[in-house]
């Protein structure tokens, strides 16, 4: 099935509706995730890759979870003529919406989004960056409370659950997704002072 727009199309979409750097970097590294879990599972790569960039389309302007985040998302990519299987991986990705995570798609998108944000976080705080990382860092950040303290620790594990996968081998693929693109991520740590 034939995507509605290009990856570049979509990257303008995303950035026309979210100016935070912040923002812009999760879905980046979402979507290199999705493309790393897509060549895994033998999946379409792009289609994956723009269910990732996408997810949290709507996010800055509407983050109300009630009422906005990810509804006008959803409302957006049907217009645009998105396949109802992506439009429905957006939708899964919030809990409080109630849609089943059935599909790999689905489950995979669940359980990098948290996680890439929350490994990006440990990334931050090194002085090498993602380069090294390891998942017993990873998990030893997991134990502090005030570390990055929104991400969801059980919503991390279970993720890695439903997709039948050990926490550390997911953690692991996530860390490797991620490291091609420290640089675009922000994620090559401080340079040594020399």
């Amino acid at each position: 099935m034939s995507l509605p727009m290009t990856r570049d199309e979509a990257w303008t979409l995303f950035c026309e509706w979210t100016e935070s750097e912040s923002l812009r970097r999760h879905v980046l590294a979402v979507e290199a995730c999705m493309r790393a879990y897509a060549r895994k599972f033998g999946e379409d790569e792009e289609r994956w890759g723009m269910v990732g960039m996408l997810h949290d389309l709507d996010y800055e302007r509407y983050p109300d979870l009630h009422t906005g985040h990810p509804r006008y998302a959803l409302a957006e990519l049907e217009r645009l003529g998105f396949p109802e299987d992506m439009v429905r991986a957006v939708a899964s990705h919030a809990d409080y919406l109630e849609v089943s995570r059935d599909t790999p798609m689905e489950k995979t998108l669940f359980a990098v989004d948290e996680l890439s944000g929350f490994v990006m976080a440990c990334a931050y705080v090194r002085p090498q960056g993602i380069a090294g990382m390891t998942p017993k860092s990873v998990k030893k950040k997991m134990k502090t409370p005030a570390f990055a303290a929104a991400v969801d620790r059980e919503g991390m594990r279970e993720g890695a659950e439903n997709l039948g996968i050990d926490f550390d081998e997911h953690l692991t693929f996530v860390i490797a997704a991620l490291e091609p693109h420290a640089e675009e991520l922000g994620l090559s740590g401080t340079p040594a002072a020399g």
